[in-house]
Order: structure tokens, then sequence, then C-alpha cells
């Protein structure tokens, strides 16, 4: 299948693994990207640019396919060592970066000036169109189904793509929601240019956490989501577990005076002690509502081959079906 993102990022297909903590290792990210797709090594899980250079080069010995590093900027006091996280990425030859959170304008022209790509993830139309015009190559597009921050617009993704796709020249990707070929599909009706896939990834044969992680994904449905820390503005959506159903006691409790200290123990250093040790009460983890489409465990081989035919498929036959002559 041939669209715009997939002759941006000289990929198969036209799927992305985005950039996720403690999920976004290189065993993954190669997975993705020998699949056909573009796999995402998470640049601040790694501790370091060291430790970034480091994973670059392991997943550069396991795939000879594109692969991407995402690049998350926080609103925090003590920032990491952003310029030294982009000299590890440029030194290791990473051809496509994904940045989140703030405005990435501070990085662009280094990463310009190296020939990368630039995709950054958006919550709403009006942060797509600020990414295209300060230079983003594409975007995506993260719609209210997502797991994660969706942004405080609550605007769901068959309303946003179509908006995003009346607005945008650039290329852009579907985030929220993504799972199969159904999901590709719709999301192309809508305008997108591919699709973005996070939770969906984390139940594969590859993502290196636990098993209990995997486990709870397929076990859980759409209504085991919770939405956290809205009247912080700082919304995020887990799964639920004893910690997160303590968190949100809390926050009904203390109403408007919510602090992030009231809530600190369920949500800071929470994912090694999820993603690695397998501590699903640990506290507050993302997990999308595309839960409730995951009910197995698949190589990431197997699971881009089958969305990819069904995908086909549903054009193809069911669509094409549906035109009177």
């Amino acid at each position: 299948m041939k669209t715009r993102i997939t002759e941006l990022l000289e990929i198969q297909h036209p799927i992305i693994q985005g950039g996720m903590h403690f999920v976004g290792f290189a065993e993954l990210a190669a997975a993705v990207s020998n699949a056909g797709g573009l796999g995402i090594i998470t640049g601040l899980t790694q501790k370091t640019p060291a430790d970034l250079a480091n994973e670059i080069a392991r997943c550069r010995d396991m795939t000879d396919k594109p692969f991407g590093v995402n690049l998350t900027f926080l609103p925090v006091l003590k920032q990491p060592d952003y310029p030294g996280y982009v000299k590890a990425i440029v030194d290791g030859g990473v051809k496509v970066v994904e940045t989140a959170g703030r405005n990435p304008t501070e990085v662009l022209p280094v990463l310009k000036d190296a020939g990368i790509k630039i995709i950054h993830k958006c919550t709403s139309v009006r942060h797509a169109l600020k990414a295209q015009e300060i230079g983003c190559d594409a975007v995506s597009v993260d719609g209210f189904e997502c797991a994660g921050h969706p942004g405080e617009d609550d605007i769901p993704n068959m309303i946003l793509l179509p908006r995003a796709a009346d607005e945008l020249d650039i290329p852009f990707v579907a985030s929220g929601g993504q799972a199969d070929g159904r999901s590709l599909v719709a999301s192309l009706a809508m305008g997108a240019d591919g699709i973005n896939m996070g939770t969906r990834f984390i139940a594969t044969q590859e993502a290196p956490v636990h098993q209990n992680v995997k486990d709870a994904i397929v076990a859980a449905s759409e209504l085991d989501m919770r939405l956290i820390m809205r009247s912080l503005r700082n919304t995020e959506r887990v799964i639920t577990n004893d910690a997160v159903e303590r968190l949100i006691e809390t926050e009904r409790r203390l109403g408007d005076k919510l602090k992030f200290e009231d809530i600190i123990d369920e949500v800071a250093g929470v994912y090694p002690k999820v993603m690695l040790d397998g501590n699903m009460d640990a506290g507050a983890w993302s997990c999308g509502l595309v839960a409730g489409l995951i009910h197995d465990i698949p190589t990431c081989q197997e699971l881009i081959d089958r969305i990819m035919r069904e995908a086909e498929m549903i054009i193809s036959q069911r669509l094409a079906g549906t035109i009177s002559e």
C-alpha cells in the first residue's frame, strides 16, 4: 500500500509504532520495522544520551530498515539533556524523529540539517497547524480514544481526522483506537495517510515488557479504562487497578484543591515497576480504549501482515461491492 506517509518515511506499510515509556526499546522497534512498519525507540526511557546512542546501535544491529526515535519535551524544572539526545540521534544516523509534548522548535534546525523527518504528535487541529507552520514534515493526530494524554478537548477521531484533513497540507497519521485493518481503512477514509499504534503493539511477542502487562491488555475491555488528572489539566487515560481507584477517590475528595503532590505515589516512578517487574497495581499506567479490540499476542510480523490483509480485503471486496453500477 502506497500513501504519502510510506513515501515520506520510505516504509512498506503505513503503520507506525508510537513511542511508549519503558516499551519502546530496540527489540520492539526493530521488529516493527522488519515487518514493514516504522518502529520507534523511546528516547527519554534511556537515562542518558549515551544510553540512547547504545540503544540506537542495538536497533541497527537488528534491522536494516528505517526506524525512528521519540523525543518528548516535558514541562519540568530540570530539563533532560535534549542537545545530548539530539546529538545521539543525529550521530546514530536515525532518519525519523517523533516529537511530543511542547513545541519542538528548539531542535528542528539541527534535525532538519541532518535530513531527519519530524513527526509531531498533536491532540488538536490547532496544534497540528502549528506543527506544520514551524516545519514538521508530518503529524500524528491523536484522538480522544488514545492512551496516555489525549489533550483537553475530548474530540474523538471520527471528528478530529476529517477536521485535520480539511486543514492540513502535510501528511498525517491517525492515533488512538487503532488495532486492525478496519482501523486502517477507516482512518484512510477520513483523510489520514496511515496509523500510529501504541497499546496494540504492547500486546505483541517482541514487546520487551512483562507478560502480566500483555495479559492485562488482552483481558481488558474498553470499559476498564479511566481518565485521571482532569482537574490538573493533565488528563491521562489509564487502565484501572487498585492504585488508580485510590487516585480517583483522592481526586473526588479534594476536587479543585487537588495538587500533584496528593497523587504522586500513584503516578511517579510507576513504569519500570509495571512494564519490567509486572506489578500491575504499582500505579497508573497508560492504556487505550483499543484494548477492547485486542484479543491475542501475535508477533509484529503476524500483526502487521494481518492488518494489511484485512485492509486490502475491505477495500477491494467489501467496499467495492457496495458500489452500484
